[in-house]
């Protein structure tokens, strides 16, 4: 039984699985569904199926490496224990920029649907005020942190298929014949090119399936409810994408007659459902932020936290749990600090921390996984090789499809964080002559 002071173990897989799904966001399908809708000639479900299959791969990457190590430093502990102590911290230091970029993403969202609505207001009061309420939540325990989510996330997936069938109502009503048409798959205008750059752009949809890895050391048999957690967030977010895309696709194969692409998803909101429904989705796309703005604070807080108790980073402040709560509460509100600098950023900066922060993680899980095998993993086989070799190789080789997409900004602001972090590392371990400080993570399961 953990003491008083250190993190608790009493998520279950339920609990796993809606945090997943709130940092993930599912409604964040609607934001993207035009600009892919464009990009890809209007086949935004066959990018979706793409890019799925392609991150299943490293789901199961994840999947084996937290069967390893069930300690809340995800990729951080993955790498420093299985290829080396100053590459685990460089690259927990740069997948923290993700953790940290999406809690900003989501002050900025608001910030942006709430002054359309109230324009006499000053913008910066939605930014603090949603900021404040996600720390809140999250200091007096992540399992109240949890159930809060638990609503909100049903709200935005009852908002979801009210949306499809109001979708599926205007199909039957308009376009009776492109009712389950192949052509939102497959047509003519289909590129393969083109297809590939959507899925690109789709695959940070399903950021969030990695992230509940960092809840392992509060998950009742991290072992075994984790790896179903990871598998079942990139299902049941996959199957939402998919269909949720498909009969938009159907009954809109053409984006080019909206007014504004990147607002496709309201103007058919309203076209749909009138503007009773629009007020809906709305509160739909404001609940999305708050639910996912608070998952991520509470994976960064985690990642921290790991880091912390490891004494890479001050372990006084990091690596306490406040006695009463059972959270990381100096971590929790370091990151709603930080996350105050949306007042300053705008989205497109805060989404390039975003990508260079996942991408790093992506790419380092799948690679871990290879390094295990040949380094700790005694059974040799046909089947373990395509396990722990050939399934890592395709995921990281989609990811370092991602990596070419990158623009300049990204790449730049992404490679002076991890420079900084490198000049950190390097006098923490006096000139790299001696190794960061681990935990001994055997002690941490249960």
């Amino acid at each position: 039984m953990k003491e008083q002071g250190e993190l608790q173990r009493q998520l279950t897989l339920m609990h796993v699985i809606v945090m997943g799904l709130a940092y993930m966001s599912p409604f964040a399908v609607f934001d993207t569904f035009g600009i892919v809708s464009e990009v890809t000639s209007g086949h935004v479900p066959t990018a979706y199926i793409l890019v799925f299959t392609a991150i299943l791969f490293t789901a199961f990457s994840y999947g084996k490496m937290v069967k390893r190590y069930p300690v809340s430093g995800s990729v951080y502990t993955y790498t420093q224990k299985t290829m080396n102590p100053h590459i685990g911290f460089i690259v927990g230091w740069i997948t923290f920029l993700a953790y940290l970029a999406l809690p900003m993403i989501n002050a900025l969202l608001a910030r942006i649907y709430l002054s359309a609505g109230f324009p006499n207001i000053p913008e910066w009061i939605w930014i603090v005020g949603l900021i404040a309420v996600i720390t809140v939540l999250n200091i007096i325990g992540l399992k109240i942190a949890t159930n809060v989510n638990l609503l909100l996330v049903l709200f935005q997936f009852v908002l979801g298929i009210t949306f499809v069938l109001l979708t599926i109502n205007s199909i039957l009503n308009e376009q009776p014949n492109r009712f389950f048409s192949a052509d939102a798959l497959i047509s003519e205008s289909l590129d393969t090119s083109t297809l590939f750059a959507g899925a690109a752009l789709l695959a940070l949809s399903f950021i969030g399936f990695d992230a509940i890895t960092t809840l392992s050391e509060e998950t009742i048999h991290p072992k075994k409810v984790i790896p179903k957690g990871i598998f079942l967030v990139a299902l049941i977010g996959g199957i939402f994408f998919f269909t949720v895309t498909y009969f938009m696709q159907s009954l809109y194969p053409d984006v080019s007659s909206f007014n504004d692409i990147e607002g496709a998803s309201p103007e058919i909101a309203q076209m749909i459902g009138g503007n009773l429904f629009l007020s809906f989705f709305i509160a739909g796309a404001l609940v999305s932020v708050l639910a996912s703005g608070m998952a991520a604070q509470t994976s960064a807080s985690r990642l921290l936290y790991a880091m912390g108790r490891d004494g890479i980073i001050p372990k006084r402040v990091f690596g306490y749990v406040h006695p009463r709560f059972n959270t990381p509460i100096f971590n929790i509100i370091i990151i709603g600090v930080l996350a105050l600098s949306a007042l300053m950023l705008n989205l497109t900066q805060a989404t390039s921390l975003i990508n260079f922060g996942a991408f790093t993680a992506f790419s380092f899980v799948n690679l871990c996984v290879i390094v295990h095998y040949f380094r700790y993993h005694k059974e040799r086989s046909f089947f373990s090789m395509i396990s722990y070799v050939v399934f890592p190789l395709i995921g990281l080789g989609f990811v370092l499809y991602l990596w070419i997409s990158l623009d300049l900004f990204s790449i730049t602001l992404g490679m002076i964080w991890s420079l900084l972090g490198i000049g950190y590392l390097f006098f923490k371990t006096n000139y790299f002559t001696k190794e960061p400080p681990q935990v001994e993570f055997e002690e941490l399961d249960a």
